[in-house]
């Protein structure tokens, strides 16, 4: 069990064990919800993508196939037949 400390202004740290096991990174929210027995719930929220999330997404990395190699990877991955 982590063990944190309240800081003069009120505030908290969640260690790193602890955002690593809520799957959440910089810039993420958690939703605190808070139950009966002094217990606190924090969930991780799902974010919202936009199509301006978007933007950049498909960005170029080095790799170039004809059209004929992206079907035969298609192939191949249809037939089980790729590597992992």
């Amino acid at each position: 069990m982590a063990q944190l400390t309240v800081t003069a202004k009120g505030q908290i740290t969640l260690k790193k064990e602890l955002l690593e096991h809520l799957g959440v990174k910089p810039g993420d929210k958690l939703e605190v919800d808070l139950r009966a027995g002094d217990v606190v719930v924090l969930q991780p929220i799902e974010k919202k993508y936009s199509i301006e999330d978007l933007a950049g997404f498909l960005k170029p990395n080095g790799i170039h196939l004809t059209l004929e190699e992206i079907n035969e990877v298609i192939e191949k991955g249809w037939a089980g037949e790729l590597e992992d």
